[in-house]
């Protein structure tokens, strides 16, 4: 038999399961990985900037489109898939569909 080393044992009948509150924490994971994509960027192109790399203003109009534009699109897309998420609620005879809690 083992020994209980101080972790008390846990049933699967008193478990209780808090409720996740999806929207705010993709939006979290939304935020971190968007400011780490500006973040790693500006420092690549500062990098390049010290080297002389960026000599047109060609170069420094691609910026806004570089460092905000992919964490634009990923949170579009999220919008867009909770969108899709909720299409398969289960409407309620005539009611609004049932609220997705995400």
């Amino acid at each position: 038999m083992q020994k209980n080393f101080g972790i008390p044992k846990r049933s699967s009948d008193t478990v209780e399961s808090r409720p996740v509150n999806w929207r705010r924490g993709l939006f979290r994971l939304w935020l971190l990985i968007s400011a780490a994509w500006i973040m790693g960027w500006i420092i690549y192109l500062a990098l390049v900037g010290i080297q002389g790399g960026l000599k047109t203003t060609g170069d420094l109009m691609e910026l806004p489109v570089l460092l905000f534009g992919p964490p634009l699109a990923l949170l579009l897309f999220g919008i867009a898939a909770r969108w899709a998420i909720r299409g398969f609620a289960v409407e309620d005879g005539g009611q609004s569909p049932r609220r997705f809690e995400g």
